[in-house]
């Protein structure tokens, strides 16, 4: 059987809609591949990122997001559905026309791996795709990734922030959790970088397994632990020295209120992406009801990181009896 394939351009920040209205038709074929222009380059208008590209300039996050329908008797009712799905979102949302083109059996499973690239961010972070190659350089920190079809490489702003804020400011030796792991690049970075142990959650089982194969495939499964769960299960640990939080504003909010906090010691570190700027204020009003202190801001585009602090001892709730007390 044959597979039709439909491909969506959009900014970074449409990508998630589209794979919504995308997965409606095709739920289990749906592929995310993050992209990025060179906005230093060709009078300002930005190159794609390329094999072994190093970008000399500021990055505007893309995206190519792509679907696979079976060509069966009902692929021309759900083409249709879909594009006309995706001409409501584009009222609100500015995007091209998707693009269909029909692909031979088994070629669909491999095909959205053509266009993920070696990437770096910041100094010593490299990116991999598990099938590129790659020449590393003295000082490199290279992560290997194979995402499967649900989990980006590292082109998206938050996780970048993110990385960049595990090389400014975690220390070696420290107990890190990465909440919300996905792919698992931020744990994986974490461990690499010198972090004793990092605990990666997350609450996707497709994630959870990605993340661990990601862990063994980088040599670091010995440190990087992977579970299915959430802030209650962080809870359930003792307290933390550096915590990675890569999730929406709204969800960081309703964390805060649920002990967010309390994850980290006395001192501990949270670092917070996932934000845009409309949303800071609330994000900050949060943080400062849970006793979190802003001690660094980084911005790309509309996008905003927060590392923070955590001040005074808090009383930990009787409502939340799983936690066992503070641990360096």
């Amino acid at each position: 059987m044959n597979w039709l394939e439909i491909t969506v351009a959009v900014d970074a920040e449409a990508a998630e809609a589209v794979s919504e209205v995308l997965s409606r038709y095709a739920p289990n074929a749906v592929a995310i591949e993050q992209r990025a222009r060179d906005l230093s380059t060709d009078s300002g208008r930005g190159v794609e990122a390329g094999p072994d590209w190093s970008p000399d300039g500021p990055l505007e996050p893309t995206a190519l997001v792509r679907a696979y329908l079976p060509v069966d008797s009902e692929v021309e009712a759900k083409r249709r559905q879909i594009a006309e799905g995706l001409w409501h979102l584009r009222q609100i949302v500015p995007m091209p026309e998707p693009a269909f083109r029909e692909i031979e059996p088994g070629d669909w499973e491999n095909a959205w791996k053509d266009h993920y690239h070696v990437l770096r961010v910041g100094p010593r972070f490299v990116i991999k795709p598990s099938w590129r190659e790659h020449a590393p350089q003295p000082g490199d920190v290279v992560i290997e990734l194979d995402p499967g079809m649900a989990f980006g490489t590292g082109l998206h702003p938050t996780t970048q922030m993110c990385l960049q804020a595990i090389e400014r400011h975690m220390p070696a030796s420290v107990r890190a959790i990465d909440l919300g792991t996905g792919s698992g690049i931020l744990a994986i970075a974490a461990a690499r970088l010198g972090a004793a142990s990092t605990l990666a959650l997350d609450v996707d089982p497709v994630a959870v397994e990605a993340a661990r194969e990601n862990a063994r495939r980088n040599q670091v499964d010995h440190i990087v632990r992977v579970e299915a769960g959430s802030l209650a299960a962080a809870q359930a640990q003792p307290a933390f020295d550096f915590a990675l939080v890569n999730i929406l504003a709204k969800t960081i909010v309703q964390l805060c209120e649920a002990g967010l906090a309390e994850i980290v010691r006395p001192g501990g570190v949270i670092v917070l992406a996932g934000l845009i700027e409309s949303q800071e204020g609330e994000v900050r009003q949060a943080l400062a009801r849970a006793g979190l202190a802003v001690f660094d801001r980084v911005q790309a585009e509309d996008w905003i990181g927060l590392v923070c602090r955590r001040g005074e001892d808090i009383t930990r709730s009787a409502e939340r009896p799983g936690r066992r007390g503070s641990g360096t």
